[in-house]
């Protein structure tokens, strides 16, 4: 009923940082640049390896950069949009020249493994991208986002605990029938209002690369949109959710399989806990 046919769960020992750090190793690499060029590092989790300092100074310090500014995003399963959207301003604005965005999880450490309705649809991973301020007119890269949240449905889905009601982590608590019926109608709407920004219409996408949920709200919004199950990068089967590293998890499995190439355009789509939900549409 999920789609998901196999998840990876960390080790014993294994932190979100050292998931971090691996994808932002890989994607330095395929970005072909010196990683000291970087000077903005955003990391988008929800499962830090400690409440503070930011698992962000974490990788900062293990990548040996000693320069610029790094955090956290902390919106669960739309971080890496939320992120994403962030390191877009800073370079728009020029806060930053070049930033290492990441969406990292440990996310088995928050479920309980005898509530079936959670403990079966979620898994541990992590993704990376590096955005680049370049002069020209070649209408790639972010061409536009939009980010949402609307806090009157936090109960909806959640952790039970944290620094400052349990002084405990908590475990994630999920009403599954509404949190789908928000997610259609959330997700389609602010893939048009991201895509309109841009002047675009859904007949303009190439590939959606959305949160990896469930096979079903992937299929759900895809139909609401109009959109064919092809032009969908659907992962989920193989790593489950992995909340905020979902999107770039997608996004990395569609490239190197050769189905994302330059000059296409991509939306880019997720919602979590909170609620919050965010697209962005980006030309490859």
């Amino acid at each position: 009923r999920t789609g998901i046919h196999s998840r990876h769960i960390a080790a014993d020992g294994e932190l979100t940082s050292h998931l971090a750090l691996a994808a932002a190793r890989n994607a330095i690499a395929d970005a072909g640049i010196d990683v000291q060029e970087i000077d903005t590092i955003i990391l988008a989790t929800t499962t830090p390896d400690n409440t503070f300092p930011a698992t962000a100074t974490t990788v900062q310090a293990e990548l040996g950069l000693y320069h610029g500014a790094a955090f956290d995003i902390q919106a669960v399963c739309s971080g890496f949009v939320y992120a994403m959207t962030v390191a877009d301003t800073f370079i728009k604005t020029g806060q930053s020249k070049t930033a290492l965005v990441i969406g990292a999880e440990t996310f088995s450490r928050l479920l309980d493994w005898t509530d079936r309705t959670t403990c079966v649809l979620f898994g541990d991973g992590a993704g990376a991208i590096v955005l680049e301020g370049q002069d020209g007119d070649d209408k790639r890269g972010v061409l536009a986002t939009r980010l949402h949240a609307d806090g009157r449905h936090n109960q909806l889905l959640y952790v039970d605990g944290g620094p400052s009601t349990t002084g405990t982590v908590g475990k994630v608590r999920m009403k599954g029938k509404e949190v789908f019926r928000h997610a259609v109608v959330n997700l389609a709407s602010v893939l048009e209002e991201s895509l309109a920004a841009a002047g675009l219409g859904p007949d303009d996408i190439d590939w959606l690369v959305p949160h990896q949920a469930n096979a079903r709200i992937l299929d759900a919004t895809a139909r609401k949109l109009g959109l064919s199950p092809e032009k969908v990068v659907v992962t989920v089967d193989r790593h489950a959710n992995t909340s905020a590293a979902s999107v770039p998890l997608a996004l990395d499995t569609a490239v190197r399989d050769g189905r994302i190439k330059r000059g296409d355009l991509l939306v880019l789509e997720a919602m979590g806990g909170g609620f919050t939900w965010g697209a962005a549409v980006v030309r490859f």
